[in-house]
């Protein structure tokens, strides 16, 4: 099969193979056999999520050489592997982020698996979608709603499923004041989830046309990364992975309000003042991975409003560039791979 995966991490821009020190190798690796209790997915679309981006660029340390990034990935089931009986061949399924946990230790016991000391994660334990064909452990994949076609599903898998999962972090009273930080893949789709529940949103990011989508979707303001909203915020998101912006964010918030962090990796945080960014019970939290019943809640309500993606499509081969876009925030929206798009 054909795939992309993780040479020496490094910057990402430019092409992969020419000698240039990019991250990404493009070539032909063995087509993977399910083991038991997997299926086997030839993969249609892959999104290009920022955690591809901090693998790539060694923000996050790849656990194994040459390991094949994805985790947006939505195609059909080609075989199944001993024991597995979940889902047949045809069938058309999403492989996301979280793919295995331990089950025992007392995180996974509690109904916390996000937290499981022992996880497995797609595309930075085990291969991901960047591959014309892929492997998953039936019991983490999930069914696509009918209502998302390829393109549009794929951003749903990780963008949306940590975005919802954020979105409780942040705990948006009802009808309250929701502050969304950078307004990419995950934010354009979180910002949807919190209209439909009734929250006014406004948007702070650097990039005009991305503050373009979020009116354009509902947000009801949207100014500069570090601007000031026009009016206290009862909770908040970052999904910049921009740590300068904490302090002005928890600043933004009303007494009692809340600030979620939802990236896996944050450059540094500025020293914060006690009195202006924590005082008066403001909190910050983290958001770490997702349970499976948040991926399943979050489909199920992802298709009953319906959220609307906004893809940007790149050709198979195009992998590298697609990253180095998304470096440099010249996507809208989300980045899609079409590696065997239908």
């Amino acid at each position: 099969m054909r795939a992309w995966w993780v040479d020496v991490p490094g910057p990402a821009g430019g092409p992969s193979g020419s000698g240039d020190g990019g991250p990404l190798v493009f070539g032909r690796r063995p087509d993977p056999v399910p083991a038991r209790g997997e299926v086997l997915v030839r993969v249609s679309v892959c999104g290009v999520c920022r955690t591809d981006l901090h693998l790539a660029e060694g923000d996050l340390a790849p656990r194994r050489h040459g390991v094949v990034p994805g985790h947006e990935v939505v195609g059909t089931v080609e075989a199944v592997g001993p024991g597995a009986s979940r889902f047949g061949p045809g069938e058309r399924i999403g492989i996301p982020w979280l793919r295995g946990t331990c089950g025992a230790c007392r995180f996974c016991r509690s109904g916390r698996e996000n937290l499981c000391q022992a996880p497995q994660f797609t595309g930075w334990d085990d291969d991901g979608g960047y591959a014309e064909l892929a492997v998953v452990p039936e019991a983490f994949a999930y069914s696509i709603p009918e209502a998302f076609g390829d393109r549009e599903a794929a951003p749903l898998l990780c963008a949306g499923i940590i975005g919802y999962r954020a979105l409780k972090r942040a705990e948006v009273p009802a009808g309250g004041r929701l502050g969304i930080y950078g307004f990419g893949g995950s934010a354009h789709i979180t910002a949807q989830l919190a209209l439909h529940l009734g929250a006014t949103v406004y948007v702070m990011t650097r990039a005009p046309e991305a503050r373009e989508l979020a009116l354009s979707l509902g947000a009801a303001w949207a100014g500069a990364a570090d601007e000031e909203p026009p009016e206290k915020l009862d909770s908040a998101i970052l999904f910049a992975p921009v740590g300068t912006l904490v302090p002005p964010a928890l600043a933004a918030l009303d007494r009692g309000g809340t600030l979620a962090v939802a990236g896996i990796h944050l450059s540094g945080i500025p020293p914060l003042d006690y009195q202006v960014h924590l005082f008066q019970e403001r909190q910050l939290r983290s958001v770490t991975a997702n349970t499976r019943a948040d991926g399943e809640e979050f489909l199920r309500l992802a298709a009953q409003i319906p959220v609307r993606t906004t893809t940007v499509a790149y050709p198979f081969d195009a992998a590298d560039r697609a990253l180095a876009d998304l470096a440099a925030d010249r996507i809208t929206g989300a980045a899609v791979l079409e590696v065997g798009a239908r």
